[in-house]
């Protein structure tokens, strides 16, 4: 947020800050058909992986009740719901009508459809009573969101004792060789790859620009901290490409 408190930043771009959620809504509308490939270009395939084991890392198990929010796509739904069984329940909540549409589809073609409910909902207010959830996944959605502050703090509130929440987001590379290597591919390649496969340089520059603006692993934390989140914990992947954020309500 910038000292004019009446403008937050879209990408490297000061806006107003009511204009911010439409303005990453048409960035998302416009890439839903093509998430999958944008996830492609942006990690050079490796996001595959990261979920997985985001998932194998996130201690859900059977019979707990998961909010997975920004979680439009499916990804991590489909990952989790084995892990919750028939007992379990997981929400995917996402503030994008398409997204949400393309991933209740997809996962209804892989005959997912037992244990999942779809619902649109904003991160920062979000439609549940306390203590709600045994977990909460957020992944690569919360440096979209406008206040992050308040979408931890609602996460924090919806959470059961004991319950936690699990953020995985693009980060701070800890190689400066990597990270110079990794600079290049996200404003000189990915912005022409998107123009050449998806006819949209637009939001794919957009969407590096997002990383460099989210906070890094330790500003991360501390914002979890000052949300209320006990023991706090930073997983790096990839060198810190992508951090996993742990935190717990006690």
């Amino acid at each position: 947020m910038s000292k004019d408190t009446t403008t937050t930043h879209f990408g490297f771009r000061d806006v107003p800050v009511g204009d911010k959620q439409r303005l990453v809504g048409e960035v998302f509308t416009s890439v839903a058909s093509n998430y999958d490939l944008m996830n492609d270009l942006m990690s050079m395939g490796i996001h595959r992986l990261w979920k997985r084991h985001f998932a194998l890392v996130s201690g859900v198990r059977r019979g707990d009740r998961v909010l997975d929010l920004a979680g439009g796509t499916g990804d991590i739904a489909a990952l989790l719901l084995p892990l919750v069984g028939h007992d379990g329940e997981i929400v995917v909540g996402d503030i994008n009508a398409a997204m949400l549409e393309v991933g209740r589809d997809r996962l209804t073609d892989r005959g997912l459809v037992d244990g999942l409910r779809w619902a649109r909902m904003n991160a920062e207010i979000l439609p549940f009573p306390d203590a709600s959830f045994d977990a909460v996944t957020m992944v690569f959605g919360l440096r979209n969101v406008t206040n992050k502050a308040a979408a931890l703090a609602d996460i924090y509130r919806v959470l059961k004792p004991g319950g936690r929440a699990l953020i995985m987001e693009f980060s701070k590379v800890k190689s400066p060789l990597l990270a110079k290597l990794y600079d290049f591919h996200s404003f000189q390649v990915l912005p022409r790859l998107g123009k050449l496969f998806a006819g949209d340089a637009d939001s794919y520059q957009y969407l590096a620009e997002s990383i460099r603006k989210h906070p890094d692993q330790e500003g991360m934390r501390e914002l979890m901290l000052e949300a209320g989140y006990d023991r706090v914990d930073v997983r790096n992947l990839s060198h810190g490409i992508v951090a996993i954020h742990r935190g717990y309500k006690f």
